[in-house]
Formats: structure tokens, C-alpha cells, sequence
């Protein structure tokens, strides 16, 4: 099979074209033909080798966690898929190396669900890792209708998935972005936006929320992390939950670290099927360009997803 790979850590110049075996399909996995492949800051991070010493990394490697595509083969023990089926998948392994960027990917029924019929395959493959990612955050904070909840870095991939779960909760959401993303991101749900670059983050949540709010969800980490104890009101202490850096619990705040789910997968694909979860893909490009892709990725300008065809 065809494959984007690389055979040491670097920037985006090592990725690469190459042939490389198929995957060997265990007893309760599937064999997926991909469709698309999405780029994730993650992919861009085990390229660089950051993820080396907490993931065990094969050479040559393939990166990539999302995928969607046509099963064409299953084990004897993987009985939920069938040849033909259409899914979507978040293929994180304990082990780097058998990625997503390539024409076929071995998936256990643990990373996979069913593609509802009218969801656009290109476009599901960037939902698994953001989908997930936001779901279990939010879950880490126990919100309730009629709370109140500022999401830091709302109007990146994790950050506008949160937003619209959040409020289809009946919780009020405060978006951190940028000003030219102000629109975007109350378009999805949230009743205010706090411009990054417009002053302290404490004195201007002061203006929307005196007393400030009953939870945190931290897309980004650095100052806007480091002030999540001053942004939450008298007795929410603790509320607050980062995805980027463990240092949260130190900090006395929880930290949520995404696992592959079958169900809450199936869940969120179901949602962009029937329109409850807007999905934005900013550009989808074939798996040539994949160094262009985690260039983009690494610019951290991108509104939606980047999504590689194979």
C-alpha cells in the first residue's frame, strides 16, 4: 500500500510518499480502504518525535489518529462491521507507527463507528480526535444547564466542538479567540467573545461575568491556563479542566487526555448527521501534500480542519 511516512523525526520535509506493507488484520479488528485521513497538532508533534517518550515509535513510521473509509475485510471476532460498511474511526494504538495517512488502515471495533448515510466521508474524518477530545473534557467538568462555562482557544478545532456541546446543554458559553473569529464562534453557540490579544483575561471576563464562572475548559494552555483559578466564581474552585498540559493538576484543576470510544463516537457522528454538530473543514488536500499540511497545521491559523484525501 501507498503511505505517508518517515523514517526519523523532523519537520514537515521527512514526510514522505512510500510503499510499505498491508496491515495485518487481528481477530476483533477491521481492515479500512481510507477515504481521508485528518491532521491533528498531535500528528505534528509525533512527527517532531515530542510523543517519543510516552508512545513506544515504530520506523517507518505513519502518522495519524483519524480516519474514515470503506471496511473491505474483518476478523472473526470483529462482527459489529461488515465488507462495505462506511466508518469513521479514532485509531490511537499503545504503540506509533501504524498511522491513518495511508491506503489502509487494521482498526479495533474500540476506535471505530458507523458513518450515518448523508454525512460526507472527507468531512467526518476530521471528527473523531476534536469530537472526542472536547466531549470527555466537558465530561471532566460535570456541567449543568444554566451554568456558565468560558472555553479558552474557542474558536480552534477541539474549542468550536466544545462550544456548540456546551450549549446544546443549556450552558451559557464565554468563547476565548481571536477578534476575527468573534462571529464565527457565537455562531456556534457561544453568547460572548473575549478577544486573547485585547488585555488581561481576568479583567476583561470582570466585564461579562463580575463574579466570574463556574467552569474553565483550557484548548491552548500558557497564561490563559495560568489564570484559570482567578476566572471562576467563589466556590467553583477546582473547575477547571486542561486538555494541553498535565501541569493542570498541580495546579489544583483536572486534565483530560483523549481515549478512543466506540459509543461516544457513534454518538458525535450522529449528531453531524442530523445536524446538531457543525463540522468545519478548511481545506482538504491529497496525501502528497502532507508536509503542506502539517505546515498549516503548525501555524495554528487555521479555523477548521485539514483533511488529507488518499
Amino acid at each position: 500500500m501507498r503511505a505517508i511516512a518517515f523514517d526519523h523525526f523532523g519537520g514537515p520535509e521527512v514526510l514522505g510518499i512510500q510503499d510499505l506493507p498491508d496491515p495485518e488484520v487481528g481477530p476483533d479488528y477491521v481492515l479500512v480502504e481510507v477515504t481521508a485521513a485528518g491532521v491533528n497538532p498531535v500528528d505534528t508533534k509525533v512527527r517532531q518525535g515530542a510523543l517519543a517518550g510516552a508512545f513506544p515509535t515504530a520506523f517507518p513510521c505513519i502518522p495519524g489518529w483519524d480516519v474514515s473509509g470503506t471496511v473491505v475485510s474483518a476478523g472473526p471476532a470483529a462482527d459489529s462491521f461488515a465488507e462495505g460498511d462506511q466508518v469513521v474511526g479514532y485509531v490511537r494504538k499503545d504503540s506509533i507507527g501504524a498511522g491513518t495517512s495511508a491506503e489502509l488502515v487494521a482498526c479495533h471495533l474500540r476506535h471505530l463507528a458507523p458513518v450515518p448515510a448523508g454525512v460526507d466521508l472527507v468531512a467526518a474524518a476530521g471528527l473523531p480526535l476534536v469530537g472526542l477530545t472536547a466531549m470527555q473534557a466537558l465530561a471532566k467538568l460535570d456541567l449543568q444547564a444554566g451554568e456558565t462555562l468560558l472555553v479558552l482557544n474557542a474558536s480552534g478545532g477541539v474549542g468550536t466542538i466544545a462550544v456548540q456541546l456546551a450549549a446544546a446543554r443549556g450552558v451559557t458559553v464565554l468563547g476565548v479567540n481571536s477578534a476575527r473569529n468573534d462571529a464565527y464562534v457565537r455562531e456556534l453557540g457561544a453568547e460572548a467573545t473575549i478577544d486573547y490579544s485585547a488585555g488581561s483575561l481576568p479583567d476583561q471576563l470582570r466585564r461579562h461575568r463580575p463574579d466570574g464562572v463556574d467552569a474553565v475548559v483550557d484548548f491552548v494552555g500558557g497564561d490563559g491556563l495560568a489564570a484559570a483559578p482567578q476566572l471562576l466564581r467563589s466556590g467553583a474552585e477546582g473547575r477547571f479542566c486542561s486538555i494541553v498540559d498535565p501541569g493542570v493538576l498541580e495546579q489544583g484543576g483536572r486534565y483530560a487526555f483523549v481515549r478512543p470510544d466506540s459509543a461516544q463516537l457513534t454518538e458525535l457522528v450522529g449528531m453531524v448527521g442530523d445536524g446538531r454538530l457543525r463540522l468545519e473543514v478548511e481545506d482538504v488536500m491529497p496525501m502528497e501534500r502532507a508536509g503542506e499540511a502539517h505546515e498549516r497545521v503548525e501555524s495554528h491559523r487555521t479555523r477548521g480542519k485539514i483533511v488529507l484525501t488518499v
